[in-house]
């Protein structure tokens, strides 16, 4: 899918979110990537062959009020 050099990671590859930005909605809080993913803001995406994966925020990254 990727036209533009370097290309981007591919699906399988663990770095897959560091792909370009084709469609961007952040309104509805996803986006997709040129190589077929659809990222969401909470981490989870949906892989161009169906797969879900989980949202996999890091334990830090939550504010906690004190």
């Amino acid at each position: 899918m990727c036209s533009h050099q370097p290309p981007c990671p591919t699906v399988d590859s663990p770095d897959r979110q560091a792909a370009v930005i084709v469609s961007a909605h952040p309104e509805q809080g996803w986006y997709l990537l040129c190589n077929g993913t659809i990222a969401f803001d909470d981490t989870g995406e949906v892989l161009p062959d169906g797969r879900a994966v989980s949202p996999h925020r890091t334990v830090g990254a939550l504010a906690v009020a004190a």
